[in-house]
């Protein structure tokens, strides 16, 4: 019964969109009507607020580490376990991606996981983080960046801790941020998807 309710709580703390609310609250269009259609950071800076898009990128990972966070260091005051911090995660996770408040539509999932990550230890977190920044640097692609991170988040928790249920959930976490880019993975292999910093360079080459 206490997983169950760690799981609910956990899916409505990730179902609350910090797209969606940063950007009614500045006065901003529904992230989930332009660009991209994806309520999360990169899609909040197009409108060219760069306050709206870190606020939403730091909501998006504090939602996520919060919930698991709390468990991990408060769940065995009240029987729980691996178990449940294995559910705290993949819910705000789901809740970010599928969110009850919002339609179902919910982002990626990228800033998100990294503050599930952090949660389940600080270790596991920053070397999933340098995975991105070192993918990030030399290639120019976010999204390679983001689908690299994920590949390797699973053996990095395996490496670090062993195989568990909290593996499993960050396998599984993984798999759904991988599928979540789909649209990204077909654009890489086109040769269409842009590079970090594109946007910026072309601005200054017109002035």
């Amino acid at each position: 019964m206490n997983n169950l309710i760690v799981a609910l709580a956990a899916y409505l703390i990730g179902s609350i969109s910090f797209a969606v609310v940063v950007s009614r609250v500045m006065g901003l269009a529904d992230p989930r009507s332009y660009g991209s259609g994806n309520p999360g950071a990169t899609n909040v800076l197009r409108t060219g607020n760069k306050l709206a898009a870190v606020l939403t990128l730091l909501g998006d990972a504090f939602k996520g580490w919060l919930p698991v966070w709390l468990v991990v260091h408060f769940g065995a005051r009240f029987g729980l376990d691996s178990t449940a911090i294995a559910l705290a995660a993949i819910a705000v996770f789901l809740g970010h991606l599928y969110p009850v408040f919002f339609r179902f539509q919910g982002g990626k999932g990228v800033a998100t996981a990294a503050g599930v990550l952090l949660a389940i230890h600080p270790a596991l977190g920053l070397a999933t983080l340098l995975t991105w920044l070192i993918i990030a640097f030399f290639f120019r692609y976010s999204s390679l960046a983001a689908l690299v991170a994920a590949v390797f988040a699973p053996f990095f928790q395996v490496f670090l801790f062993g195989p568990s249920r909290i593996s499993l959930a960050v396998a599984a976490m993984s798999a759904l941020l991988i599928w979540r880019h789909r649209g990204n993975i077909k654009k890489l292999l086109n040769g269409q998807e842009s590079r970090i910093g594109d946007k910026k360079r072309a601005a200054q080459a017109g002035q």
